[in-house]
């Protein structure tokens, strides 16, 4: 059996980009920490000093209508208000104010998730330096190359008219022998 209670698949998969900073959604958090999205809600706002505006902060009318639109959660039920969004730091603070074994789990779980996003998005940047760099390195022999190439493909096609051959051809036709009987 896995060593982890949720996979940091399903996990990773809950990350979004809001106003430039990966965070959580409070429903996707629920469903994690397995509990309600209600009673994470009211243990937020019993504690909601431990939150402050780069913890946690509460969608935009604007920002909930199109994420109904990206995530297709229904516009006739649910919710009254807008969800809020968990920044990493915002995650390790629910973790204290949600006080289950399961909650401190889940809490280990997805800070190994955002540390394998960090990893993953410095990777993609170092190999973005390194093609950036040879894109500037060939860019200088590009016209070197093009001829090189142009000559290649010069000398690999066959000439388009047969050329004369060499040497003494008859070109006449021949009578052909008749044998007579006798």
């Amino acid at each position: 059996m896995s060593k982890e209670i949720v996979p940091i698949e399903r996990i990773a998969r809950s990350i979004l980009v809001i106003r430039g900073q990966k965070v959580m959604l409070d429903f996707d958090l629920a469903a994690l920490y397995g509990v309600l999205s209600g009673h994470l809600n009211r243990a937020l706002k019993r504690n909601i000093g431990r939150f402050p505006i780069d913890f946690m902060f509460q969608l935009g009318v604007e920002e909930a209508h199109n994420l109904k639109c990206q995530i297709g959660i229904s516009s006739w039920g649910g919710r009254r208000s807008s969800p809020y969004a968990f920044t990493e730091q915002g995650v390790a603070m629910l973790s204290s104010v949600l006080k289950s074994e399961r909650a401190v789990k889940v809490n280990i779980a997805i800070m190994r998730a955002f540390v394998e996003l960090r990893e993953a998005l410095e990777t993609n940047r170092e190999l973005a330096r390194k093609f950036s760099e040879l894109e500037k390195r060939v860019g200088k022999h590009d016209e070197k190359i093009d001829a090189i190439l142009e000559a290649i493909r010069q000398l690999s096609v066959p000439p388009t008219k047969p050329r004369r051959e060499i040497g003494f051809h008859v070109r006449e036709k021949a009578p052909r022998y008749r044998t007579r009987k006798r």
